[in-house]
């Protein structure tokens, strides 16, 4: 029974990597997408958070059915509750990855936010796509010096949604309504999709330390 309670364990473990890989895979093509304008991609990642959901829900019923037959304990306890809350930002993140995708196929041909902003959203994105590549291999290998990374990527993608809001909100800024409203809601999906990483970052160095970080930001 040992035996089989430990694979379960390990399975779980393969199947949060797998959700973070999907996840990776959706906001490198939803970058792509709205900052080349590419309604077929943004139409791809669109139709594919269905897969991420999918896989979270089924991770789920895994974690309750080991909670419910194995009763675990200490680490292994840990492990199983971590594995829920973690699916659950995955799952948020894909979210994030569909509403940029959504911008962009909304605005197709156009461009979603003006040029003087396409720079800083490009960066933006980079970092996202970072942030999420890191975060696959946190969850793969434990390493808890890869959380720190994400978590000072998180800062840059932080001071470049500030810089979105102090573009649009200055007298400087000619776009329109639309174009304000797009560019806001954009970068909020750029800081969100960090959040959640930065948030699971610190749910794994609770479970690999067994420390609990009294500053993980509440609502995600």
């Amino acid at each position: 029974m040992r035996e089989v309670f430990q694979q379960e364990l390990r399975e779980v473990q393969d199947r949060l990597v797998e959700i973070s890989e999907l996840v990776a895979t959706s906001i490198e093509k939803a970058t792509r997408a709205f900052n080349e304008s590419d309604v077929s991609l943004a139409e791809e990642v669109i139709a594919d958070d269905h897969r991420i959901d999918q896989a979270a829900v089924e991770l789920d019923e895994l974690a309750i059915t080991i909670l419910a037959r194995q009763s675990p304990v200490a680490r292994d306890l840990r492990t199983v509750v971590s594995a829920l809350r973690i699916s659950a930002s995955l799952e948020r993140m894909g979210d994030m990855s569909t509403h940029i995708a959504q911008l962009s196929r909304y605005r197709f041909p156009d461009k979603v936010v003006p040029k003087r902003l396409r720079g800083t959203f490009a960066d933006m994105g980079a970092l996202d796509v970072e942030i999420a590549q890191k975060l696959t291999e946190l969850l793969r290998t434990e390493d808890v010096k890869l959380a720190e990374e994400i978590r000072n990527e998180d800062d840059k993608v932080d001071d470049l949604h500030l810089s979105v809001f102090d573009t649009v909100l200055g007298e400087k800024w000619k776009g329109e309504a639309a174009d304000t409203v797009d560019a806001t809601l954009a970068s909020r999906y750029h800081e969100r999709f960090a959040d959640h990483a930065v948030s699971i970052a610190k749910k794994v160095q609770y479970l690999v330390t067994g420390d609990w970080d009294p500053d993980i930001s509440a609502g995600l």
